[in-house]
């Protein structure tokens, strides 16, 4: 050992392996790219991350419309059977020491159990499973610090929580300062229809509107096309879990081809948005903020411009 390192500390590099998109995007924010070793199928921000080792695929293909996609998930769900698989082997011999999951979606990604399962037959070392469950946006941040703690970076991870935490406070107090606050339907699956719950009734409000379906906190609900009607909300927002807005867009004829859709006073007055769900608004990690801010341009244009449009979110 050279003189220079004597009485040194020798700090092990943790190696990690994230299993969900905005768990990856937690890690990368910690400053912990470069520890990550494995990947889900899903985790493709930042764009480099996508040189690791893909561990996860779903077990339905996920490509056609979202009633066939919805019916395929159901139909696994029903024989009691997981909705992704995890490539067990090649987890094992990436030997990581942290792994990073979630345990509020089956549907979504990855779940809790199927990684218990994965490992339960290791032997020597067991590595730290870290399950997040976001409902609320409270949560979120609180996902961020568990992270961190996880890989002993506790005040990082409270320095990266407070920075995103003042850019949204910033919107929310501007945000006030608005007389109106329109009412924003928020859709996040188009066949069978979904309202947005969990994060996003809270974000609507930060951003200055008022949120007409889902509850902050609790999983999204199923809804009838009767209930955005008898509604009549003045901006409409659609932004399916894991679709970009060309996806949404091929799948809209499903309620904008029914003539009550015309009558709407969101469709009338120009005020039905794409957003881009699948990158910002389903993810619970650091571009949260990102998210709130395409919100904000969405619901109030005349006070917000973070320049968005395009690649977070388009008018129909």
């Amino acid at each position: 050992m050279p003189d220079a390192w004597a009485g040194q500390e020798i700090v092990e590099v943790p190696r990690i392996v994230s299993l969900l998109p905005s768990a990856t995007e937690i890690v990368c924010a910690l400053g912990f790219e470069d520890q990550l070793v494995g990947r889900s199928h899903e985790c493709d921000f930042p764009d480099s991350v996508t040189r690791l080792p893909a561990l996860t695929s779903p077990k339905f293909d996920p490509e056609g419309t979202s009633a066939e996609i919805d019916q395929r998930v159901k139909t696994i769900l029903s024989e009691a059977l997981a909705v992704y698989r995890v490539d067990a082997d090649m987890l094992r011999d990436l030997q990581p020491d942290v792994i990073v999951t979630q345990s509020q979606c089956d549907v979504c990604a990855v779940s809790m159990r199927e990684v218990e399962d994965a490992v339960a037959q290791w032997t020597g070392a067991q590595p730290l499973v870290v399950s997040l469950a976001p409902y609320a946006l409270g949560d979120v941040f609180a996902d961020m610090e568990r992270v961190g703690a996880a890989l002993d970076a506790v005040d990082h991870a409270k320095e990266v929580v407070g920075q995103l935490k003042a850019r949204m406070r910033a919107i929310e107090d501007r945000a006030r300062s608005v007389e109106s606050r329109p009412r924003v339907a928020c859709i996040e699956w188009i066949d069978p229809l979904m309202a947005a719950g969990n994060w996003m009734p809270e974000l609507i409000a930060m951003a200055g509107g008022t949120n007409l379906f889902g509850e902050a906190g609790e999983h999204s609900p199923w809804m009838k096309f009767e209930e955005i009607i008898a509604a009549d909300p003045d901006v409409i927002l659609i932004a399916p879990c894991g679709f970009n807005m060309d996806r949404t867009a091929a799948d809209l004829p499903a309620i904008a081809a029914r003539p009550e859709w015309s009558r709407l006073k969101a469709v009338k007055n120009q005020q039905v948005f794409l957003g881009e769900g699948n990158q910002y608004f389903n993810r619970p990690g650091p571009r949260i903020v990102e998210s709130l801010e395409i919100l904000a341009e969405v619901v109030h244009p005349g006070l917000f411009s973070f320049g968005h449009e395009g690649s977070g979110w388009r008018k129909l």
